[in-house]
């Protein structure tokens, strides 16, 4: 990852593979249910403390998903888009960026279109591999084991130092447990 050039105002996950590990799991009712990373949650945090935009876009809605990203607050959240690369060019309309400042997290076919045109790309280790082979970086995380985490870290790691953000972090957090 050349981070020379970067600026990165927004970071765009996709959610099955990224944010989870792909699988689907219906209860005996037929309710689709997900697991997320607890991981992934903090690195989505830290992201938005520091400024940078989170948006998520899936291709599918689910009540799961949905739920998860309420608890992040997460302001920018699109499931169902049918158009990935129409729904990050709204978004960059919205928050009065370019392409080349936002960085896409992606692992299947339906990702590149977005993936393409963007400042960074991003795919997991177990992305699909005609993903893999088209993008800038691929995390050590697979699909819902971090990716986000990593994701976070790297590309914080280009504005801050880690360590300090961490010591904030936990120094925050045990401040307002008292």
């Amino acid at each position: 990852m050349n981070s020379t050039n970067l600026d990165i105002k927004l970071v765009v996950f996709d959610v099955d593979g990224v944010l989870t590990d792909g699988s689907l799991y219906y209860s005996e009712n037929g309710e689709c249910i997900k697991r997320f990373n607890v991981k992934d949650g903090v690195g989505l945090k830290l992201l938005q403390d520091k400024g940078i935009t989170v948006a998520i876009v899936s291709a599918k809605e689910s009540k799961p998903l949905s739920r998860r990203i309420n608890d992040l607050g997460i302001k920018y959240f699109y499931p169902g888009s049918k158009d990935k690369l129409a729904t990050v060019y709204e978004i960059i309309q919205q928050l009065n960026i370019t392409m080349n400042q936002v960085a896409m997290v992606g692992d299947d076919m339906v990702d590149l279109n977005v993936m393409r045109v963007c400042g960074l790309s991003i795919a997991p280790a177990d992305a699909y591999i005609r993903v893999k082979s088209q993008v800038d970086w691929i995390t050590e995380a697979k699909g819902g084991e971090g990716v986000a985490r990593e994701v976070a870290d790297r590309i914080l790691s280009l504005y801050y130092d880690l360590d300090e953000i961490y010591q904030l972090t936990t120094t925050e957090h045990f401040e307002r447990k008292r």
